[in-house]
């Protein structure tokens, strides 16, 4: 990679965004970031990376008077979409690691203005996919790790010679687990592999997650879903493979964190030196694969039906899943009730498989509506 790229970081507070300056930081002569975006309570230290790494331009949402000061000679963007703002910069690649469904309007601002996307916000494809991917596949890097893992597995043949894509699963921290009737808050954030926020890891602990990475996989690689297959993987070291139609099947392994993804789709086509450690074969490894129980997690086959219906509904199981994992957090709803909700929302919807979304006003709308039946649902759970 001879030219130093100029990138984009939307989220850049949050764990992808932290994780890709921790990259640049260490390859200053690949990277320059010339643009970061985040919010809430974590401006003063948006304002501090800002200073950190050079940067002219930040964007925030709801960037007080009294933190304008702080900012001092930085440039600022502010209001509801400021992020897509930004996103619109003229640059190499910009970094999507928003959380939530919120992400989708910067992803679409980046591809129409041209910029090509490092897209680890899985929600723009889930609940946009069709207005995603109009823009061309070869726009969009995929930073999930199991999404990054297939696109390096492709590398090693034809998409015509491609039986099947496997994405790999933790299982989350139920795994072993057969009653999760009584499940606690405590019990679903004790993740035994990965470091994630708490919305990332219920939705493990649930295997939505997964679900909703199968939809994303359909969108990236324009595989049908009989064609996309998950299994357990707890060591979380193989993070996908693909099967190609000669039976062999090529793996992508290392260690289970996100600098090796975060570097390759920053740098890719090529790789970025000492990204990540790598795995130590001076040790023994036995690495386990199991199918998914999917009686005990019945997230998997709701989303193979949410995403093969299309349309709008994945919009909807995104939706009612965010809704319902607020209630499970702030108490309002069990454990096993998270998926029961997001069923029962989709259900209401069904109809919208037949109707793809039009733009993003068509998105939002959808997302809303889903929203206000799975707020009803989870009030006339606690009756």
């Amino acid at each position: 990679m001879a030219a130093l790229r100029e990138i984009v970081i939307l989220g850049s507070t949050g764990s992808i965004g932290l994780q890709a300056l921790e990259v640049v930081a260490a390859n200053p002569d690949k990277f320059k970031v010339i643009g970061l975006s985040g919010g809430g309570k974590n401006i003063p230290l948006l304002i501090e990376q800002a200073r950190t790494f050079g940067v002219p331009i930040i964007a925030v949402s709801d960037f007080g008077a009294s933190t304008r000061e702080l900012a001092g000679d930085i440039q600022v963007i502010d209001g509801s979409a400021a992020s897509s703002e930004l996103a619109a910069m003229s640059c190499d690649i910009v970094l999507n690691g928003i959380s939530g469904s919120i992400g989708l309007a910067p992803t679409l601002s980046a591809l129409a203005a041209g910029n090509k996307v490092a897209l680890a916000n899985k929600e723009s494809l889930v609940a946009g996919g069709n207005l995603v991917t109009a823009f061309g596949l070869d726009k969009l890097i995929p930073v999930d790790s199991e999404h990054s893992a297939l696109y390096q597995c492709f590398l090693a043949g034809r998409k015509s010679e491609v039986k099947r894509a496997i994405l790999t699963a933790s299982g989350g921290a139920f795994r072993d687990q057969t009653n999760l009737e009584n499940v606690t808050l405590a019990q679903a954030l004790a993740h035994p592999t990965w470091a994630m926020g708490p919305v990332v890891t219920i939705n493990s602990a649930t295997l939505v997650n997964k679900g909703l990475e199968i939809i994303e996989a359909h969108y990236l690689f324009d595989l049908p879903y009989d064609r996309i297959e998950a299994v357990i993987h707890p060591q979380s070291v193989v993070h996908s493979m693909v099967e190609f139609f000669d039976g062999a099947t090529i793996a992508q392994a290392s260690p289970p964190n996100m600098k090796g993804p975060i570097a390759y789709a920053l740098s890719a086509p090529y790789r970025t030196a000492h990204a990540t450690q790598p795995i130590d074969w001076s040790k023994p490894h036995t690495w386990n694969f199991a199918p998914i129980d999917e009686n005990r997690f019945p997230a998997i086959n709701l989303a193979r039906h949410c995403g093969a219906r299309g349309g709008g509904l994945p919009a909807v199981f995104n939706a009612a899943n965010e809704v319902a994992v607020e209630s499970f957090i702030r108490g309002d709803l069990s454990f096993t009730s998270i998926v029961q909700v997001v069923s029962q929302t989709a259900l209401k919807f069904d109809s919208l498989g037949d109707t793809p979304p039009r733009d993003f006003a068509d998105v939002s709308a959808i997302e809303e509506d889903a929203r206000t039946v799975a707020r009803t649902l989870v009030s006339e759970s606690r009756k």
